[in-house]
């Protein structure tokens, strides 16, 4: 299985990749998790990627493609974890998932005759295909290390927006306290929010926390958008106390 992640939203760039995938193996089994991540958002993508890998069949390939430094020096890289394959650009989209999981190997292969500006058609997924098929990691390029490492801003109670879904919550890095209400600072926002646990027992048209699938606080609207209110975007800084 070939599990996908990209920025490409709807455009042909996902669909090509996909026909280059299938032409080296007609039959492979492919799963997007997410073509969305906000474009060039190597941490968003990151953060989707770390959260939800563990949730695939072992041997899953996971095939990543955010990568705003396309063409650059930055390495095409290819990873044997303890349970999945990763290929990607070696730009940190891949460094949280591959180091939780346990990296074993890592090569990196080869962009000669490829596109400067379409890494994910010419080398990604060509190699993640390679591996579908069963051919040893160690033969799609040399041993490397990965150089290029990623992590989200955490210092106390003070955290980070990882993600806005496209429900408009606002994901946070933030674990929860069990607490009733929470101080929460952002840019120009400074208040107290309630904390519900379900979106159902939320009040209608307030900002509300709650604990979201990741297992981090989010700041949501019932039936709404919070980022529209908050005018939040990933990275922003968030303290939640």
């Amino acid at each position: 299985m070939i599990v996908i992640l990209t920025d490409f939203g709807h455009s042909e760039y996902l669909g090509v990749m996909k026909g280059v995938i299938y032409a080296i193996k007609k039959n492979t089994k492919i799963v997007d998790l997410s073509n969305f991540v906000s474009h060039h958002n190597i941490k968003e993508g990151a953060w989707i990627l770390y959260k939800n890998y563990r949730h695939f069949p072992k041997n899953t390939i996971f095939l990543c493609v955010v990568d705003p430094g396309v063409g650059s020096k930055r390495q095409c890289i290819a990873v044997k974890t303890k349970n999945y394959f990763f290929v990607g650009p070696d730009n940190g989209l891949m460094h949280k998932a591959i180091f939780e999981d346990g990296m074993i190997y890592a090569v990196k292969l080869p962009v000669k005759n490829a596109s400067m500006t379409f890494h994910g058609r010419d080398v990604f997924a060509k190699a993640a295909a390679m591996l579908e098929k069963k051919i040893k990691i160690e033969m799609l390029g040399a041993k490397t290390a990965i150089k290029t490492k990623l992590d989200f801003h955490l210092k106390g109670r003070q955290g980070e927006a990882v993600r806005i879904d496209n429900f408009g919550n606002i994901i946070t890095n933030l674990g929860s306290l069990n607490k009733n209400s929470y101080n929460v600072k952002a840019k120009n926002f400074n208040q107290k929010l309630g904390f519900c646990k379900t979106y159902e027992s939320a009040p209608a048209n307030k900002l509300f926390l709650i604990k979201g699938s990741s297992g981090t606080l989010e700041i949501s609207v019932k039936n709404s958008s919070a980022s529209a209110k908050l005018k939040l975007k990933a990275g922003d800084k968030i303290e939640i106390s």
